[in-house]
């Protein structure tokens, strides 16, 4: 019993470790973008690089659970844009302006998950002399993507009757619509050439289309 309790203050003392050093990591990466590294990070948390490493294993561990932590706070915020009560069209427009806003607000953390190679290219002076060349994980961002693809065409599954073969349908919408959102978005936050108001408008007419007229899955929450 007193082994059980152990192992489970351990657990909880490790969990709540791997917290503040993602929160460290945050600091960074708002500082530093895709220049980020694990120098950085360490010097952040007050510990060194190996004991970063222990909890993580190497740099795409410590990113995989970056890339996971701000994946599910968006996908969270998605799905209650698309449960707000609102019609359909103000839905869709509602789900559009979250995700841009989130990129938005946070454009260096954006950088650093979709645009690892600036990092990787570009290393600070400090982190090339030291041999740490910022996060290489542009391998890592298309599995990111996919998971926001995989969980909006199953978002859409449950509320949106697509006729037969409707979950196969939902799931080519959901990649599709991420894919979109993201060259769409990553252009938008380079270039700003029209506000946000009006590139939300205009995506939104973009899927109005079928969407308009498919009816709600019976049985489903409803869109």
């Amino acid at each position: 019993m007193e082994t059980a309790r152990s192992a489970e203050r351990q657990r909880t003392a490790a969990e709540s470790r791997r917290r503040e050093l993602l929160e460290a990591a945050d600091r960074v990466v708002l500082r530093d973008g895709p220049h980020a590294s694990m120098n950085a990070i360490a010097a952040e948390a007050g510990i060194t690089k190996p004991i970063l490493y222990r909890h993580f294993g190497d740099k795409g561990g410590l990113y995989r659970a970056l890339a996971t932590r701000h994946t599910d706070a968006l996908l969270s915020a998605l799905r209650a844009a698309l449960d707000a009560p609102a019609d359909r069209r103000r839905r869709v427009e509602s789900t559009l302006e979250t995700y841009l806003a989130a990129i938005e607000a946070r454009p260096q953390v954006y950088r650093f998950l979709m645009h690892p190679a600036d990092g990787a290219a570009d290393a600070s002076p400090a982190d090339a002399s030291s041999g740490e060349q910022g996060f290489d994980v542009g391998r890592h961002s298309a599995p990111l993507l996919r998971r926001l693809g995989e969980e909006l065409g199953r978002v859409i599954a449950e509320r949106v009757d697509l006729g037969p073969d409707s979950e196969r349908t939902a799931r080519i919408w959901g990649h599709g619509i991420v894919g979109m959102m993201h060259a769409a978005g990553d252009w938008w936050l380079g270039d700003r050439p029209c506000s946000r108001e009006q590139l939300v408008r205009a995506l939104a007419d973009l899927l109005w289309g079928r969407l308009a007229e498919a009816g709600d899955l019976r049985g489903g929450p409803g869109f």
